[in-house]
């Protein structure tokens, strides 16, 4: 098993313990992590990239329990094997479009996928050299997951990616993480409340704060 999360719970201040449901994906599996503002799906997705420590459990990629590691060595590790679509781009907006993927092979130290190639599978060619800033919002979407794949990742990470998209971009988007996610072997965790992408990804989990 690629990847794998299991008995993790987490405890905000002053709140009760959250727990969680167990994940378990192979190479290029998907799976909707489904949950209400406030469930604690945010929290999750947090555990599962390494940005949260949790109060119990462990979070497996690779066969390398990463929940425990610090500091530089979280970072390292997840530069170089997580992928993360942010709800928001987060694109450098001193850079252009092919320098905001370049600082993902600098900062993993991994040389990761082929930019031009990458830029052209998601119909980015012609805006490699435009500035972050002249982008519609769908382009600069696309930008931000192939920022999250530029380093070949074994898990993507996408945190809300359809909340603003009508029903044929949604389809878009979610058919391009699959199609990506499988090309590369990566797992491919999708978390939102829009019920919508359960017709492209039947398998699900749900996160509820009770």
């Amino acid at each position: 098993m690629l990847f794998e999360s299991r008995n993790l719970e987490y405890n905000h201040p002053g709140q009760k313990t959250l727990v969680f449901p167990d994940i378990s994906l192979a190479s290029g599996e998907s799976l909707l992590v489904l949950g209400k503002s406030g469930s604690g799906k945010t929290t999750l997705l947090n555990l599962l990239a390494g940005l949260l420590k949790p109060k119990a459990g462990e979070v497996v990629l690779a066969n390398k329990d990463f929940s425990q590691m610090k500091g530089q060595e979280m970072d390292l590790f997840r530069g170089k094997e997580i992928g993360i679509v942010f709800q928001k781009p987060h694109l450098l907006a001193a850079l252009n479009v092919k320098e905001n993927l370049q600082m993902a092979h600098f900062f993993s130290k991994k040389k990761g996928q082929d930019i031009g190639q990458l830029l052209a599978e998601l119909g980015l060619s012609e805006k490699a050299k435009s500035s972050v800033l002249t982008l519609s919002e769908g382009e600069a979407q696309r930008v931000s997951i192939a920022r999250a794949l530029a380093n070949s990742p074994k898990l993507i990470l996408a945190d809300e990616p359809t909340s603003s998209l009508d029903d044929e971009n949604t389809e878009k988007v979610i058919q391009l993480l699959k199609t990506q996610a499988a090309k590369i072997g990566a797992a491919l965790i999708i978390v939102t409340h829009d019920q919508r992408v359960k017709a492209h990804i039947p398998n699900f989990v749900e996160v509820n704060p009770s």
